[in-house]
């Protein structure tokens, strides 16, 4: 048995099968629709968009509170009072959750929580290559695996393309000029997360099939992924013919592992459906070496 329990939110897009698979904890994030406040993982994203398109106005999302950092921290604690408890948290920069968590183990010197400064599948490829290393290093101590997080956090970046400004302006991200200009040269802002921060960075033009290939030839090229794993995101609506081409592209630069992995309600909420995104890796050393 291993020494570590690892801990995320649900933001991180992790489905619940694949915690369970991973031996991963996951805490709820949630969804305001109007009057009512759903968990996030709980009911289908396309509820997210149905509601937008119905009432004209995108939900709200919120973090994970103390209390349901206290609840999963005591649960874990209880079953298994050796495993330090490591929580990998949603970048503190764009949610309370980390300091929600900080809040909750202020008297649980079992537990550290680290931000990662990634969201959703940045989030996802740090907590799940983690996961897969302990699993398979069962002795890895809680300083070794908080060594190797910081550089996993420091290595791992992540870029997506919205198919359209549409959601944004409507979370109030983007200003009307911009989002008119967008639609009518149909230009697609790439957003990088840089230190937890979402920043839009180079504008692709042209239709989706086009611009989501284009991106990741930049973005392999101007970080150095190493060929081992890469990420590709989607969200809902998301055309079969753009996911098989950047597949093929993505093959084509070497990548041996591609993951396919799907937007859940909260980035869908600020990003809109039909987004593609990558996530990769620099050399990360110290699983390397070993």
């Amino acid at each position: 048995m291993n020494k570590i329990a690892i801990v995320a939110e649900t933001g991180s897009d992790i489905t619940q099968a694949m915690a369970e698979k991973l031996g991963i904890y996951l805490v709820p994030m949630y969804v305001t629709l109007g009057q009512q406040t759903k968990r996030d993982g709980t009911f289908p994203v396309e509820e997210v968009c149905q509601f937008y398109e119905n009432e004209g106005d995108l939900p709200k999302t919120s973090g994970a509170s103390p209390a349901d950092f206290e609840k999963i921290f005591d649960e874990i604690h209880q079953k298994y009072p050796h495993k330090h408890i490591l929580h990998l948290a949603y970048s503190a920069q764009t949610t309370c959750s980390y300091q929600s968590a900080i809040i909750a183990g202020m008297d649980r010197d079992y537990v550290t929580s680290i931000d990662t400064k990634q969201v959703s599948v940045g989030q996802f490829a740090i907590v799940t290559t983690l996961a897969k290393y302990i699993n398979k290093h069962p002795k890895t101590d809680h300083l070794e695996a908080i060594r190797i997080v910081e550089e996993l956090c420091m290595n791992t970046k992540m870029c997506f393309l919205p198919d359209n400004l549409e959601y944004l302006r409507a979370g109030g991200r983007v200003g009307n000029v911009a989002f008119m200009g967008s639609r009518i040269l149909s230009l697609h802002p790439s957003i990088e997360i840089i230190d937890g921060q979402l920043l839009a960075k180079k504008k692709y033009r042209g239709r989706m099939t086009k611009v989501a290939i284009e991106m990741l030839l930049d973005f392999s090229k101007k970080h150095n992924f190493d060929r081992q794993n890469l990420w590709l995101i989607w969200s809902i609506g998301l055309e079969n013919q753009v996911k098989e081409h950047v597949e093929k592209t993505a093959k084509e630069l070497g990548y041996k592992k591609i993951y396919w992995v799907q937007t859940g309600c909260v980035i869908t909420t600020h990003g809109g459906p039909k987004c593609f995104g990558v996530v990769g890796m620099k050399e990360i050393t110290c699983i390397n070496k070993t």
